[in-house]
């Protein structure tokens, strides 16, 4: 049996029961782990309701944060890669991502309890992540997706403006919530966008940036507690991380990426016997035999230009830290 198909019927056996549990899914859906949810051995975790551990009073400061990217040039042929395919029509919106090594004087351990996030998960030794994404939340049958897509330095003048009226980070938003809305309904009924592009600021240790995120709802089955593992993997991956069309889309970004994404953009979630919250794991720093590595990206269209996505990329390479 695969491992999602596992983990699934886990998840609804478990749902069925009412019973609390809380899981990490990675970017392929072939890895993925349960947790009780008081377990805290081997993952930490916070939502905006709900967490396992107690907070820290004595935080660490930043004192060192150097940044070694992947280079222009080399992003650039990746990035020349996924524009073939989106002018030969094989996909018209891709989340195209690509690693930074960075060095500090944090650890994990020291930055999931420095930060301040809507979602913090550390996996221990493994890697650290304060997503401002939901993914799916459920409340009593009632379904809600949250896609986020449009970034901006909120520094910039008129920035609010300036975002909610570019006409390239409208069609990427436009595409990735008909994607969602698609996908609820494989679940769902009765789905809407409930709300249509609202602003949120971020603050990180360089800058701070507006993010834009729609609200998109429907009504599941009587039932929905024991298929819950069948809802979330039905709507995996993510589509404001991968793109549109998905399948094909998933295929272009192994070839231009040219490297593992393992947990980064999977999906973390709690449920507590009825009700789920989850988010994409985004904002993520992965330990890799003592390098740290944060893993980053951006959704490209056939009006992308490459420098402006490379500095994009750059931008998102930051701590949540006041």
């Amino acid at each position: 049996m695969k491992v999602k198909e596992e983990i699934s019927k886990q998840m609804n056996a478990l749902g069925k029961e009412g019973k609390a549990f809380v899981f990490l899914i990675d970017f392929d859906g072939n890895n993925a782990e349960l947790f009780s949810a008081k377990e805290n051995d081997k993952l930490l975790w916070q939502t905006p309701e709900h967490s396992n551990f107690s907070p820290v009073e004595e935080k660490v400061q930043l004192t060192k944060w150097e940044m070694n990217p992947i280079s222009f040039e080399n992003y650039k042929k990746g990035y020349r890669l996924v524009q073939n395919h989106i002018h030969n029509g094989d996909t018209y919106l891709l989340n195209f991502t690509q690693p930074t090594n960075i060095s500090t004087n944090l650890n994990l351990n020291q930055i999931f309890n420095s930060c301040s996030a809507r979602y913090k998960i550390l996996l221990k030794d493994k890697f650290v992540c304060f997503s401002p994404e939901k993914f799916v939340r459920i409340n009593d049958g009632q379904i809600a997706s949250f896609p986020m897509k449009g970034t901006m330095d909120a520094s910039i003048e008129n920035s609010e403006e300036l975002i909610l009226t570019d006409s390239k980070e409208l069609a990427e938003h436009n595409t990735i919530v008909d994607l969602i809305r698609n996908d609820l309904s494989l679940v769902a009924t009765n789905v809407e966008v409930e709300k249509f592009r609202y602003l949120e600021r971020i603050k990180t240790n360089n800058r701070d940036l507006w993010q834009v995120s729609s609200k998109i709802t429907g009504t599941l089955p009587n039932n929905y507690c024991e298929n819950i593992g069948d809802i979330i993997f039905t709507m995996l991956p993510a589509g404001s991380i991968c793109g549109a069309p998905k399948k094909k889309t998933v295929e272009i970004i192994k070839a231009a990426e040219n490297y593992d994404r393992g947990y980064y953009t999977g999906v973390f979630g709690y449920f507590d016997g009825r009700n789920l919250d989850s988010c994409v794991l985004i904002r993520y720093i992965e330990n890799q035999n003592g390098q740290l590595v944060y893993k980053s990206g951006g959704g490209i269209t056939f009006m992308s230009d490459a420098k402006k996505e490379y500095e994009e990329l750059l931008k998102k390479v930051y701590l949540p830290i006041e």
